[in-house]
């Protein structure tokens, strides 16, 4: 049994505004992505390059924060944003989506590549390999804020949060949905894929993940299990990201093939 350190979410304060660390992950993953970016955009078959990775990297974080929130207030706080539309802007209650992020990041790049007048697959693909280490930090900084616990266990590895022995779910998502995604994706793409493949490989192996985790993980207190007393919003958000995930790699190889 491990012991939960209670690190304090403030870095640091200056009068009304605080430096958190849950923001600092964010930012740590910005510029982490940012700088891959860089990196892959010199390989002679990427679609984009490193003149472009700058207004991309724009269109991304407006994704990942418009349609974090949005999908949040959408898949978690319909009520409150119902009782309140203000509640959308509230982002000290509730906090953010990543299903509502993925959705944000792909119609802005999907508005990115009109601009650019390049496939959208093709911007899809050359940033699905930089997402990774995004999700590791951000689940590292709900580590820190102490949130997002698992179910009771009584496993080595749980943490004693007030006095009970927790799974420590951010944990495993932060290895599985970054580390273990980043690394097999990141390997994927070191030479050139098929259009759609590596968006495909992403959503799918993402969906299983988040999937498996959310057998651990305790639901939101308002909207708990919502089918045959297990079943979360997080699985059924996830299915059609592996059924999408697997359609797309078959549909990659098959037109490369055909």
């Amino acid at each position: 049994m491990l012991t939960f350190p209670d690190i304090d979410p403030i870095i640091f304060s200056i009068g009304p505004l605080a430096v958190r660390w849950y923001g600092l992950m964010y930012v740590v993953g910005f510029v982490l992505g940012w700088w891959l970016a860089r990196r892959r955009s010199i390989k002679p078959w990427s679609i984009i390059k490193p003149a472009q990775v700058d207004d991309l990297a724009f269109y991304v974080m407006l994704g990942v924060i418009l349609g974090g929130r949005i999908g949040y207030a959408l898949f978690y706080g319909t009520d409150q944003l119902f009782s309140d539309p203000l509640y959308l802007f509230k982002i000290t209650e509730g906090g953010m989506s990543f299903h509502g992020g993925l959705v944000g990041v792909m119609l802005a790049m999907w508005l990115y590549s009109r601009k650019l007048g390049v496939r959208a697959w093709g911007v899809l693909d050359f940033v699905a390999p930089l997402v990774p280490l995004g999700l590791f930090f951000g689940r590292i900084g709900n580590f820190i804020n102490g949130e997002l616990w698992g179910k009771p266990t009584d496993l080595p590895w749980g943490f004693n949060v007030d006095g009970i022995v927790l799974h420590p779910s951010m944990l495993y998502e932060a290895i599985l949905e970054g580390l273990v995604l980043f690394v097999i994706i990141w390997l994927f793409t070191s030479r050139e894929r098929p259009y759609m493949s590596v968006t495909g490989l992403f959503l799918l192996l993402y969906g299983v993940f988040r999937f498996a985790v959310e057998f651990v993980r305790v639901p939101d207190a308002h909207l708990g299990y919502l089918a045959l007393d297990w079943v979360t919003m997080g699985q059924i958000l996830s299915l059609p990201m592996i059924i999408g995930g697997a359609l797309l790699i078959a549909l990659a190889y098959r037109k490369r093939t055909a």
